[in-house]
């Protein structure tokens, strides 16, 4: 190796030491970011997986309180499902123990569970609709037509047609009905139950489509 070489390669090992030494710190701190970031990230997601594991176990008891009929202690239970990552059994625990509740004749109970979904909930329209069903029965059919005033579906129409009935408003109703079955499945089992509605408040049944 020529002197003029091994003077170069020294030269660009001092400029390599300088560097270090000037950036060094500032790259071992980069570095120790980096891993105090994975770790952080790694702590979150364990939590997580804990605290959904939690929940999942919490809602396994609310379950069996709730098979064994005992509603005040399944009630009890489900209280304690609450936070973001239990917030989904607690919904789908509310239509339960909402429905447990009904058909104990406990509907007041019901009605006050239902009213407790948030209304970005995945299950509110069926919450709304259960809740909707237990205003009529319980006399107050205006407020379950009001409260089904901006859904468009078929399940949402029926009921709105039956709080219209029990208001007097049979042409409302009829309308309703009608706009039900035309957008209900025509091989559902209640299907039959819907025309007979819309036959009582005068209503004709659509002509059914033969074989082409």
């Amino acid at each position: 190796m020529a002197i003029g070489d091994l003077h170069d390669e020294q030269e660009h090992g001092e400029r390599i030491r300088s560097w270090l030494r000037k950036n060094g710190v500032g790259l071992l701190c980069g570095v120790l970011l980096g891993f105090v970031f994975i770790a952080a990230w790694q702590w979150r997601e364990a939590k997580q997986v804990d605290q959904f594991t939690s929940a999942a176990q919490q809602f396994a008891v609310f379950g069996k309180l709730l098979q064994a009929k005992e509603l005040g202690n399944a009630a009890q239970a489900l209280a304690k499902l609450n936070g973001a990552p239990a917030g989904l059994y607690a919904e789908l625990g509310a239509l339960q123990l909402a429905k447990a509740q009904s058909e104990a004749g406990n509907t007041a109970e019901a009605i006050k569970i239902l009213r407790t979904l948030p209304v970005d909930s995945q299950f509110k329209l069926i919450a709304d609709q259960r809740l909707a069903r237990l205003l009529v029965a319980t006399g107050k059919a205006d407020e379950a037509n009001k409260l089904l005033a901006t859904r468009n579906d078929d399940v949402s129409f029926e009921i709105q047609g039956d709080a219209l009935l029990v208001l007097g408003k049979r042409e409302q109703a009829r309308e309703r009905y009608a706009k039900a079955l035309a957008m209900g499945d025509s091989a559902a089992p209640q299907r039959r139950i819907l025309e007979i509605k819309l036959m009582d408040v005068g209503g004709t049944l659509p002509t059914p489509v033969g074989p082409i």
